[in-house]
């Protein structure tokens, strides 16, 4: 009788906060045989301390937490949130066992980390970061970098405690959203996006001018750059992107493109073919 009454174990507000902020720290104990696991663990300490008086509960709760763990860390906090969910059930002797949890973690923490590249690194960070260096070379100088890092911290950590909060209130239901072939649709749609502003950017940030002049008059003189700007903007720099994406394709390392690319632009403007 005395089971039946007892006080359910909840997490609070202020274990939710103390969890994400130490959300950040997930990779600062990175090692090759579990990847992210010490750092999962040391995120879920205070949720471990609040359901598991217990001293042998919490031991193997945090055992299951250092079992192999690995996703794009932006979406560790949805799973984090899903988790917790689960843990809190598991503690107040749900229907949810350790390996329901250890099944959760393993099944979101792949297709999470699948859909995050396309949209964090191919969609939102260059948008972002094409936004800000054009600012700075507008003439605003020191505002571009800082509309960088603030905007992009604030949209981190803004996405990071949302998800943990709605992982946390959804629980299981979150498995059956991810499911329904939400994640095929946005990872796509990252990936058109970013394709699309990475096409936007070449012609204004990757300048080649060429020197050659190709005929001269009375009125002046007629340059190789200024009939290809006539006839087709931009397709000087858009083969030299597409030359470098051949060679990143052929596994040429990126510091052996930049080093190629310093020396032609120097030898070509001593051979007077680039000014």
């Amino acid at each position: 009788m005395a089971d039946e009454h007892k006080t359910p174990r909840q997490l609070t507000l202020g274990d939710q906060f103390l969890i994400f902020g130490r959300s950040g720290w997930e990779q600062a104990a990175w090692n090759y045989p579990r990847l992210q696991n010490l750092g999962f663990c040391y995120v879920m300490i205070p949720a471990i301390k609040r359901l598991y008086p217990e001293k042998q509960d919490a031991a193997k709760a945090a055992e299951r937490h250092l079992e192999l763990f690995n996703t794009m860390p932006y979406m560790q906090s949805l799973i984090t949130g899903v988790t917790l969910s689960l843990e809190e059930d598991h503690a107040n002797g749900e229907d949810v066992s350790a390996a329901d949890i250890r099944a959760v973690k393993i099944g979101m923490m792949g297709s999470l980390a699948g859909v995050a590249d396309p949209v964090w690194w191919g969609t939102l960070r260059p948008i972002l970061s094409a936004f800000a260096a054009s600012l700075a070379l507008s003439g605003f100088g020191i505002v571009g970098p800082l509309v960088f890092f603030i905007g992009w911290n604030v949209l981190r950590l803004t996405f990071r405690w949302v998800a943990q909060r709605w992982g946390y209130r959804q629980g299981l239901k979150v498995v059956t959203v991810l499911s329904s072939g939400v994640l095929q649709k946005l990872t796509l749609g990252a990936s058109i996006v970013g394709m699309f502003v990475m096409g936007a950017i070449i012609p204004r940030w990757t300048r080649v001018k060429l020197a050659p002049i190709m005929a001269t008059s009375s009125h002046g003189s007629l340059s190789l750059q200024s009939m290809l700007d006539q006839l087709l903007p931009g397709l000087v720099p858009l083969l030299l992107t597409l030359g470098c994406v051949w060679l990143l394709r052929r596994h040429v390392k990126p510091l052996w493109l930049l080093v190629g690319i310093f020396i032609i632009g120097l030898g070509g403007y001593w051979l007077g073919i680039f000014r």
